[in-house]
């Protein structure tokens, strides 16, 4: 269910679980008797919304599924020395929407760095310390000021467009509304922005210059959010118009992309797209070698170190403009230096039905970055292409590139922007770099570039749901990685490394929104991310996980999906129940913990009463005497004085008396030939006792070690807890004897305290007695009657005179 509330849809079930308050339909259902809490409750009709024509309820796109496209052409020109943008677009967009639309939504992202933005006035500090680059940034704010000025917007008659700046949102006012279903707009925008200093104050963009003593005095421009986007219109929630805090990324429409970027002549450029007019920016022999890359199975130099170090040491005579063209794109990122060097490499692609059989993967760094990005960058890109294709599908651009520069990671359609170089010790100028700077490229370049996938291509919404690109592309960069080198380090993905943060109190659910998380890291990464690998490996198994995943990648590339279209879709596609799953992962901030409290080892009753007085006899004689007898001295009264005694002093209670024979022969006679043969069963009947003490229900994984040496891993579905999510007795019959058990032996589970895990006390017997169930009342045969084979007719059930003959010995 989803309430309306300033223009925000908020699931129901999460204002509950956050406030108190439950929804109308939960109370319709609500257990009042009994302290039962169901964790196996059925999402669907409670906390999710309803399916529509729009989105079904198999979590695919409805039949009358639509999105908006917007197209854009745009000049934009860097003035290097004051770091300024100018640009000036033409944008078309089209209204496949059932609404008409009478103002547009755009996103004015730079607006954060104003002074007053509220991202801005509402940073919050702690502790009692401050870094000097703290105060480096207070400063910077006091003399400098970011964001965007809008010079025009204009209609495409030319006519002043009138529009309202709200913080980093800009509404314009349209003369008429855009029609629904498929009437279009265009307008043209004229704007500028001064880039911002990246390491000083932070964002998604901006410089780097290199400027110490020792350096060249070049820049790196890595340029993002650089003009006003289109904001997303949708179904579930009309215009996507919250403004940016900081934290929340961006989801953007669909549209193709004409680009001219004017830089200075002796820069390097990277883009989104493919460059159209290589033949006037690039040599021939720069021409000739990335031709050569096409085909090349090493990394080739494009431009090479050589032609970077001349760059640097050179002016530009002017300037030069690179255009670029990509289609189907929701974004469009770019970077430029002179100090780029480049590289190239053809990656074929495995799926025969793939747009680009071949996709070229691009890096460009600085020498400073050398010689590990020479190394690593390029084929880190090989792999993240072929691990999520295989996950997903075809990569549907001609090219993936990775960006060195003043950003740690950022991705855009086609682009990334990532960060770690080696170091150059102060004192000697040496350069080396630690183990965590090579697996931190490797690692950072597979989950920017996996990006294009979530949420560049599955285009879901990060301001609303973080865990649905971040969560879900952390997990399959933990998949690549764990392919790149069985050794990996990933900060990511095993369960055992989410313990700490399961068991925090500093967290909130994963639906919750973007910027009110607490630990956005554990939070909008981690969790998921391991939420997905016990799913694939635990819960559902990869066959199913991987058909279901895959099922859902396809139904939403190109198209804005929901938590709810994900869940749907996995249940769907799999036909296995998960909203337990999704319950505790996704909408709790329970943690794993399932202790093993209690094994009980189980023999059935024989029957026998020889047999059984021999067995209690013998668990009699295991037990210790009694301390106080062990310590008198002197005859009881008993052994002084033989008149106290008497037939139980010669006899035990173990005695096996002629009348319980012969009750137990009458016994066996009244069973069944199943029935004997049941009662005969010489297995044992274990008996183990699991207790949720962290709330999260999930899977019992039981190892059990026999004494004739082997072990049986079990693995017992979450579902055991559906009718006491708090303790469970689960049974096991085997015909041998064991001697430890383990829960979680291989740390599938993410359980916070394995010390309640391994079940170290003595596992006790216990004799199983069979019981009947009580014979239902028979009035027919209380009044000693019986009925005719054909007829319901009754009549006596024993002859009078027989019975009498019997008693007379005749």
């Amino acid at each position: 269910m989803l309430f309306k509330t300033a223009g925000r849809y908020v699931v129901a079930g999460l204002l509950a679980a956050t406030f108190g308050v439950a929804s109308a339909q939960a109370d319709a259902i609500r257990q009042t008797k009994a302290p039962l809490e169901d964790k196996f409750r059925q999402l669907e009709g409670e906390d999710w919304p309803t399916p529509t024509d729009y989105r079904n309820a198999s979590g695919a796109p409805g039949y009358r599924y639509w999105q908006q496209k917007v197209d854009y052409d745009i000049s934009v020109r860097l003035d290097e020395p004051t770091r300024l943008i100018t640009g000036k677009g033409s944008v078309t967009y089209r209204n496949n929407s059932p609404d008409d639309l009478p103002y547009l939504w755009l996103l004015l992202d730079q607006n954060d760095f104003k002074r007053d933005s509220i991202s801005h006035m509402t940073e919050t500090v702690s502790g009692d310390g401050i870094s000097l680059t703290q105060v480096r940034r207070a400063k910077r704010f006091q003399e400098w000021e970011g964001g965007f000025t809008i010079k025009s917007i204009k209609d495409a008659q030319g006519r002043a467009l009138e529009f309202t700046v709200v913080d980093s949102l800009l509404r314009i006012e349209l003369p008429q509304a855009v029609r629904s279903g498929g009437g279009e707009t265009r307008f043209t925008i004229e704007w500028s922005f001064p880039m911002v200093e990246t390491k000083l104050i932070g964002g998604r963009s901006g410089y780097e210059c290199f400027t110490a003593k020792d350096e060249d005095g070049n820049c790196i421009f890595e340029v993002a959010q650089w003009f006003p986007r289109l904001a997303v219109y949708s179904d579930y929630e009309g215009w996507h118009n919250k403004a940016f805090l900081s934290s929340g990324e961006f989801t953007l429409e669909f549209g193709d992309y004409n680009v001219a970027l004017t830089v200075p002549s002796d820069h390097v450029v990277a883009a989104t797209g493919e460059l159209q007019n290589a033949g006037a920016i690039l040599t021939a022999a720069q021409r000739e070698r990335l031709a050569k890359a096409r085909t090349a199975s090493e990394p080739v130099y494009v431009v090479t170190p050589d032609e970077a170090l001349a760059a640097e040491k050179g002016k530009p005579t002017g300037e030069k403009t690179w255009v670029f063209k990509a289609k189907n794109v929701r974004d469009f990122g770019w970077a430029t230096s002179r100090k780029f060097v480049w590289d190239a490499m053809g990656v074929k692609q495995a799926d025969p039905k793939a747009e680009y059989p071949l996709v070229m993967a691009m890096s460009f760094f600085p020498k400073e970055a050398r010689p590990l990005w020479d190394a690593y960058s390029t084929k880190a890109i090989a792999q993240t292409l072929k691990v999520y294709s295989d996950f997903t599908f075809a990569y549907p651009y001609p090219v993936a590139q990775s960006v060195n520069g003043p950003q740690g990671g950022m991705e855009y359609p086609m682009i990334s922007f990532n960060g770690p170089r080696p170091v150059k010790d102060k004192k000697t100028g040496n350069l080396t770099y630690t183990e965590r700077a090579k697996t931190g490229l490797i690692g950072v370049v597979i989950h920017e570039v996996g990006h294009n996938y979530f949420p560049m291509i599955i285009n879901s919404d990060e301001r609303q749901w973080t865990w649905m690109d971040e969560g879900l592309n952390t997990f399959l960069q933990f998949q690549a990685e764990k392919q790149w080198d069985k050794k990996f380090p990933s900060r990511r993905g095993e369960p055992k490394d989410i313990v700490e943060y399961m068991v925090s109190q500093d967290q909130v659910p994963l639906m919750t929104q973007s910027d009110s998380l607490l630990q956005f890291g554990p939070n909008g990464y981690s969790k998921p991310a391991t939420a997905m690998v016990i799913l694939r490996e635990t819960v559902m198994g990869r066959e199913l996980f991987d058909r279901a995943f895959k099922e859902y990648a396809n139904r939403w590339r190109f198209k804005h999906p929901t938590p709810y279209d994900f869940f749907r879709t996995m249940e769907e596609s799999s036909g296995v129940d998960l909203d337990w799953f999704w319950r505790g992962w996704f909408y709790s901030t329970d943690h794993v913990d399932i202790a093993l409290d209690k094994v009980v080892q189980g023999r059935l009753d024989s029957g026998d009463p020889e047999i059984e007085m021999a067995s209690r006899r013998a668990e009699r004689e295991k037990e210790p005497p009694s301390l106080t007898v062990s310590r008198n001295t002197g005859p009881t009264v008993v052994e002084r004085d033989a008149k106290t005694r008497d037939f139980y002093d010669a006899t035990d209670e173990f005695l096996v008396t002629e009348s319980a024979r012969k009750k137990a022969k009458s016994a066996r006679e009244d069973l069944t030939t199943e029935e004997a043969a049941a009662q005969s069963v010489k297995d044992n009947f274990y008996r183990f006792t699991f207790r949720n003490i962290g709330g999260l229900v999930m899977p019992v994984i039981l190892k059990l070690d026999f004494t004739d040496g082997t072990t049986e891993t079990v693995r017992i579905p979450a579902e055991i807890w559906r009718k006491s999510p708090k303790t469970v007795t689960w049974q096991y019959v085997s015909a041998k004897q064991v001697k430890a058990a383990e829960l979680d032996p291989l740390w599938e589970t993410a359980d916070a305290d394995r010390s309640n895990n391994v079940y170290t006390g003595a596992i006790a017997p216990v004799t199983l007695k069979f019981s009947k169930p009580p014979e239902g009342a028979n009035r027919m045969k209380d009044a000693d009657l019986k009925i005719q084979p054909d007829s319901l007719t009754t009549l006596p059930a024993t002859d009078p005179k027989a019975e009498a003959a019997k008693k007379d010995g005749k």
